[in-house]
């Protein structure tokens, strides 16, 4: 059986992603956005996304690097041709992996601004997260809400911003263990 590690916000904490990595000894890494903005080491972040063959989503974070960045100064072009085609969703047998959310009724019909920035969800007259809506029979695994930490909600939902960058965890998940494992923060970096 292969370990397939999914992987919080990373941004830019290379020394963290890879004490994660090591730790889990995955066959394969989805990371769910938010790679290379905010933290101390974007160029590291990018060697070990090649060292390990990582997949990836791409979180609001990573769009901005898009818009902001200029190609070969804080990444290498390479690196911006890879982000540029990672796509909003992975969608499989056991899992959807997303960097904010998925249309919680439907998430065949979610859209990449849905896919890279939902909270809430508009029901009825009322505001609710989505995924206290959300009861698929597949895994959503997502970053994006740090203010809610590690947000276990499996089998449904299972959320891993835990604030890497800001101090906190890096957090991930091995889907076939069924496991939550996290390394600390050295420091608080932004």
């Amino acid at each position: 059986m292969g370990r397939t590690l999914f992987v919080g916000d990373v941004h830019g904490c290379s020394h963290e992603l890879n004490q994660l990595l090591e730790l889990a000894d995955p066959d394969r890494v989805v990371l769910v956005g938010d790679l290379f903005t905010k933290g101390p080491d974007p160029r590291g972040v990018w060697k070990l996304v090649k060292e390990w063959r990582c997949e990836a989503v791409l979180g609001n974070h990573d769009a901005s690097v898009l818009k902001r960045w200029t190609p070969g100064e804080e990444l290498p072009k390479k690196a911006f041709r890879w982000l540029a085609s990672l796509p909003h969703l992975i969608r499989e047998e056991g899992f959807i992996a997303v960097h904010a959310g998925v249309n919680p009724y439907a998430p065949k019909k979610t859209t990449r601004e849905q896919a890279m920035f939902l909270r809430d969800w508009k029901d009825g007259k009322q505001r609710r997260p989505w995924w206290k809506l959300y009861r698929g029979r597949r895994l959503v695994v997502h970053g994006h809400h740090a203010r809610e930490g590690l947000a276990d909600r499996r089998p449904h939902v299972i959320g891993l911003d835990t604030n890497c960058v800001g101090g906190g965890w890096l957090s991930g998940y091995l889907l076939e263990r069924d496991d939550v494992v996290a390394v600390r923060a050295r420091r608080q970096y932004a």
